[in-house]
C-alpha cells in the first residue's frame, strides 16, 4: 500500500468528529473542577495509546509504564526549574528521553516472555521511584512564571489545558491509526497472535517490538510531561508508582486493547467515575481509585475478556453473520491492489479470454501431469539428475540437555525436488524442521541454502534468505482477514507494501483462496486453514518451503484436493520437504523419502523402496513385523 493510499485511509472522519464533540463538550462545562476531570480523561487516553502500542498490538502486556510517565514528568519539570526550559519543547525532550529509556529497557526485557517480561517491567518504576528519592527528589513544585505564562504552558482557564491535551490526543490517535493501517502495524499485530508463525513469515520481530517500545514510551512521556504541568508539583510516588501503571494497563484493558479507540473509550468511563466517587468519598473509603480500577478489572476478566469495543463490535458483527478483523479499511485496500495482478488459482479455470491473456502464467501455476498406475493413484514427480542441490545439511546434531533429539544427520535436498520427511512420533522430525528455520541451533554440524550457512542465522533471515514453513498445528493470526494473514508473510519479505500486495495475490492464487481473500479465519474450512497457510509461506516467495504434517486432520477427498496444489510448486520453483504421517498421500506425492528414527537417518531413497526398508518396518511396526518382512 502507498504512502499516499495509507494517508487517504487515516481515521480522519471520526478522530475529527470525536475533536469536534469533547470541544463542545469542554465549552459545555463551565465548572472548574468537571474541566479538570475532561482534561485528565484526555492525559489517559493519551498514556493509554501509549501502552497500547506496546501491549495491545504486541501482546506484551506491561506493568512498568509509569517509568517512562515519571521520566517524561521530571524531564519538563527539572527543565523548566534549572534552565527556564519552554514546556513547548520540554515535552518533546521528556519524549526523547522516555523513547531512550524504552530502548534500553527493551535490550535485556525482549529476552523475556509472558508473565516474566510483564514481572520484569514492574521492576523499572520501583527502581526510578527508590532512585529519585534518593537523589533528593521526593517533590518538586514548579514555578510560577507571571510574565510569559504561555511560555511556561500556565494557562488563566483550564479549558485550554484540556484544548492543549485534545490536540495531543489527536495527534496520538492518527499515529496509532497510521500504524494499523502499515506493514508495521500489520506485523505488530502477527507477533501479538502468534510470535512464531510470525517470525517464521520473515518478521524482524525483536526489531518490531524494539520500534514499538520507543514511540510506546515517548507518548507515555508526553503524557507524565503534562500531566506535571497540570498539577504543577511532581513526587516520585505520584508518577511511579504502581497506580500510574495500573491505571494505563487498566483503562486500555477496559476499553479494548489493540484497538484505536479502546484507550479513549476506557478513559472516557473510569477516569471521570473514579475521580467523581474519589471527590465525594474518598474521605470515607480512602483510596476509592484503587478500588474501582481493581472491580473494572474484574469485569473485564470475567464478562468482557477483549474489553468493551471488541464485545460490542463482535455482538454486532454476530448479528450480521461475521466477525470483524483489523483494520476496518485494509481490506479494501488489498481487493483494489490485488484486481490489477494476474492470478491464476489452482482449482478454478479462467474464461476464455482471461485465459488468452495470461496463458503463461496458467502454465506456470496449474499441477503438473501425473501418470497413473495400474491402481489408478497418481505416480510421483520423478526427481531430475543431476540437479543442483539447495539442501544441504551435514553431520547436524541438536540436544537437549541430556536428550540428544537429532544424531549426525545428513542428506541434501536437489532444486526442483519433493522430499518426503517420515517416522515415528519422537524420531525428531519437527525438531529438524525448527532447526531449518532458525527456531533451535545445531550442537553440531552444518545447514546450507543454495551455498549459505544458514543454521546459526535468526528464523526472520532465514526466511528472507528463501526457506517458508508451515506448521504441524495450524497457526493463523486469527483477527486478521484471510489476505491479511497472507500479506503479513509478504511483508517481511517483499521491499513495498506494492510488491507484498502483487505477492499476497499471486498466492492466494496458487492455493486457491483468492475469492476467500476477505474472509475471516472463523469461517474456514480445516482444508482451507492448511491452504492458508501454505499461501502465507508462499507470499515470502521462498525457494525451499517445509510442510510439517499439512494433510493432518483432513478427509480423504481433501487430501485428494490438496496435493495437486503441493505437487505444482516445482514448476513454480519451489523445492518442498514435507514432514506426513499420510503415507498412502505421500507415496503418491513425494519424489524420495528420508526416514527418521531416534534422531537418525535410518533409510533414504525411492518411496516404494524406502518403505520396504527393513528398519524403516521395525521403526513403525516393530522387529516382530520387520523379520515377517525378510521372509
Amino acid at each position: 500500500m502507498s504512502r499516499l493510499r495509507q494517508f487517504s485511509l487515516l481515521p480522519w472522519r471520526p478522530i475529527g468528529l470525536f475533536v469536534l464533540a469533547f470541544a463542545l463538550l469542554s465549552f459545555a462545562i463551565a465548572n472548574a473542577y468537571y474541566q479538570f476531570i475532561l482534561t485528565l480523561v484526555l492525559v489517559w487516553a493519551l498514556m493509554g495509546i501509549g501502552w497500547n502500542l506496546l501491549s495491545g498490538y504486541t501482546g506484551l502486556i506491561s506493568f512498568g509504564h509509569a517509568a517512562f510517565f515519571g521520566l517524561g514528568a521530571y524531564t519538563v519539570s527539572l527543565a523548566l526549574l534549572h534552565w527556564h526550559f519552554t514546556p513547548w519543547l520540554g515535552i518533546p525532550l521528556g519524549m526523547l528521553v522516555g523513547s531512550l529509556a524504552g530502548v534500553l529497557i527493551g535490550v535485556p526485557t525482549f529476552r523475556l516472555r509472558g508473565h516474566y517480561f510483564a514481572l520484569a517491567m514492574l521492576a523499572y518504576p520501583v527502581s526510578l521511584l527508590a532512585i529519585f528519592q534518593w537523589a533528593g527528589l521526593q517533590e518538586i513544585a514548579l514555578p510560577m512564571d507571571r510574565e510569559h505564562p504561555i511560555l511556561a504552558m500556565q494557562f488563566a482557564h483550564p479549558r485550554s489545558y484540556t484544548m492543549v491535551a485534545l490536540v495531543m490526543v489527536a495527534l496520538a490517535l492518527l499515529l496509532s491509526g497510521w500504524i494499523e493501517r502499515s506493514r508495521f502495524g500489520l506485523a505488530l499485530r502477527a507477533i501479538r497472535q502468534n510470535e512464531a508463525a510470525a517470525q517464521a513469515a520473515g518478521i524482524d520481530t525483536r526489531r518490531c517490538k524494539m520500534q514499538a517500545m520507543a514511540l510506546s514510551a515517548a507518548i507515555t512521556a508526553a503524557a507524565g510531561g503534562f500531566h506535571a504541568l497540570m498539577l504543577l508539583v511532581v513526587t516520585p510516588q505520584s508518577v511511579f508508582g504502581m497506580l500510574t501503571s495500573a491505571q494505563a494497563l487498566v483503562v486500555t484493558l477496559f476499553g479494548g486493547v489493540g484497538t484505536l479507540w479502546g484507550p479513549v473509550i476506557g478513559a472516557g468511563i473510569l477516569i471521570p467515575l473514579a475521580e467523581g466517587l474519589n471527590a465525594h468519598y474518598g474521605d470515607v473509603i480512602p483510596g476509592i481509585q484503587g478500588v474501582i480500577y481493581g472491580l473494572a478489572l474484574v469485569v473485564i476478566v470475567i464478562w468482557m475478556p477483549e474489553g468493551v469495543y471488541w464485545s460490542l463490535r463482535d455482538r454486532f458483527a454476530r448479528h450480521r453473520g461475521r466477525l470483524p478483523v483489523l483494520p476496518d479499511d485494509s481490506l479494501m485496500a488489498e481487493a483494489a491492489l490485488m484486481q490489477t495482478v494476474p492470478v491464476v488459482m489452482a482449482d478454478q479455470s479462467l474464461s476464455a479470454p482471461a485465459a488468452s491473456a495470461h496463458g503463461a502464467a496458467s502454465d506456470f501455476m496449474s499441477p503438473p501431469p501425473a501418470t497413473a498406475s495400474a491402481a489408478g493413484t497418481p505416480r510421483p514427480l520423478q526427481h531430475t539428475e543431476g540437479a543442483q542441490a539447495i539442501l544441504d545439511v551435514r553431520s547436524v546434531s541438536v540436544n537437549f540437555g541430556g536428550l540428544r533429539a537429532l544424531d549426525a544427520v545428513s542428506f541434501t535436498v536437489s532444486s526442483g525436488e519433493i522430499v518426503g520427511i517420515i517416522g515415528p512420533n519422537g524420531a525428531g522430525k519437527t525438531t529438524l524442521f525448527n532447526l531449518l528455520n532458525g527456531f533451535v541451533r545445531a550442537s553440531s554440524g552444518t545447514v546450507n541454502l543454495a551455498g549459505t550457512r544458514i543454521d546459526a542465522q535468526d528464523t526472520y533471515a532465514i526466511c528472507r534468505l528463501g526457506v517458508g514453513r508451515t506448521f504441524q498445528v495450524a497457526r493463523p493470526f486469527a483477527r486478521m482477514s484471510v489476505a491479511d494473514n497472507v500479506r503479513a508473510g509478504a511483508l517481511g519479505c517483499s521491499g513495498s507494501d506494492e510488491q507484498a500486495a502483487r505477492a499476497t495475490a499471486r498466492a492466494l492464487g496458487q492455493v486457491g483462496l483468492l475469492q476467500r481473500a476477505e474472509a475471516t479465519i472463523d469461517t474456514l474450512t480445516s482444508k482451507e486453514l492448511r491452504l492458508l497457510e501454505i499461501a502465507r509461506a508462499l507470499a515470502a516467495e521462498p525457494r525451499l518451503l517445509l510442510l510439517d504434517e499439512t494433510l493432518a486432520g483432513l478427509g480423504r477427498i481433501e487430501i485428494d484436493e490438496l496435493l495437486p496444489v503441493i505437487r505444482a510448486l516445482p514448476r513454480a520453483g519451489i523445492t518442498v520437504v514435507i514432514i506426513e504421517h499420510t503415507l498412502d498421500a505421500l507415496l503418491r506425492l513425494a519424489d524420495r523419502l528420508l526416514v527418521l528414527d531416534h534422531g537418525c537417518v535410518v533409510a533414504q531413497g525411492e518411496p516404494q523402496a524406502v518403505i520396504r526398508e527393513p528398519q524403516v518396518i521395525e521403526a513403525y511396526l516393530g522387529a516382530k513385523w520387520a523379520r515377517h518382512a525378510e521372509h
